[in-house]
């Protein structure tokens, strides 16, 4: 498997940094009282609350920020304060030789998914889970610390009562690591030197406010681009915020790239832009049971912190 990173431990003292979008002072006072929640210890990237047009400050601050907290030998993890916008920008001058070397938890999602890419291609483990500052119900606090607090398998994804069921759209079982992020920003990556691969693994993708007919142009890219080639299955989270007025369901243009595609295939699974957004361990090996629906993490994401 990928390399792991280090488990967090009560008094673990978490870099808030801002790679993407603006973010509001209330939202990082929000993020200072959820680390502090979970026993961690917040420490504020120094431009985290800086604002250049629809960015978190210019791509110097952000770029500087992000590095600053990765080489510095205090800090425990990187968590991203939101998406939004910018990682792109910054990202091809990002240096992770600390984590080549020793590897702390980055956190993240929506436009962080281009520095697990990063991550990935390193073979270093990374988190795909909730901002801080975003919503964080019991069940979603659970599976995070279930992930990133211990060193034993986190297991199957937990449902949240109330939420849509997952639906199954290719039966099968398929078992290989996790590899993914947000459908947007993956398919930016096409042509790129970050382009993703997913031969061998399970890929998952989650997205929002996206009518059917741009997701299924952009699960066509990903398709004519190579990136499925080899996929052993597909776990789509909830695809959230779609337009009112879209007579089309997104889940038909899923479910249609699925059959293409022919692997194991899940839907509605609970992570991406939802009040529920569990923390999937990118590099870890995961377990999608096509016939009933679910997907299980099958082997421990971090290594003991001491």
């Amino acid at each position: 498997m990928n390399s792991r990173p280090r488990a967090l431990h009560p008094g673990a003292r978490i870099a808030l940094v801002a790679p993407a979008g603006p973010v509001e002072p209330e939202r990082i006072e929000v993020s200072i009282e959820r680390c502090e929640s979970l026993g961690l210890q917040p420490v504020v990237s120094a431009a985290a609350g800086a604002s250049d047009r629809f960015l978190a400050g210019t791509d110097e601050q952000r770029l500087t920020d992000l590095q600053a907290a990765f080489d510095d030998p205090s800090i425990d993890g990187v968590w991203a304060l939101r998406g939004g916008y910018g990682t792109s920008r910054i990202v091809h001058r990002l240096d992770l030789g600390r984590q080549e070397r020793a590897p702390i938890p980055f956190i993240g999602f929506s436009d962080n998914t281009t520095i697990h890419v990063l991550h990935a291609a390193l073979s270093v483990g990374s988190f795909h889970g909730p901002h801080p500052g975003a919503d964080f119900p019991p069940e979603t606090e659970d599976a995070f610390r279930r992930v990133l607090f211990s060193t034993d398998p986190a297991g199957e994804l937990p449902l949240r009562s109330g939420d849509p069921r997952p639906l199954t759209l290719v039966d099968g079982q398929a078992e290989a690591p996790l590899i993914g992020g947000n459908l947007a920003v993956l398919a930016a990556l096409c042509g790129t030197p970050n382009a993703l691969r997913a031969r061998g693994r399970i890929l998952f993708l989650e997205d929002i406010g996206e009518p059917a007919y741009r997701v299924d142009r952009m699960l066509l890219q990903l398709e004519q681009a190579g990136v499925v080639d080899g996929a052993v299955g597909l776990a789509f989270g909830r695809f959230t915020g779609a337009p009112d007025d879209d007579p089309y369901p997104v889940v038909g243009v899923i479910s249609e790239f699925a059959e293409r595609i022919g692997v194991p295939t899940v839907t509605g699974l609970p992570f991406g832009h939802v009040e529920h957004n569990c923390t999937l361990p990118v590099g870890v090996r995961a377990h999608l049971d096509g016939d009933g629906a679910t997907l299980s993490l099958s082997e421990p994401a971090v290594r003991a912190d001491r």
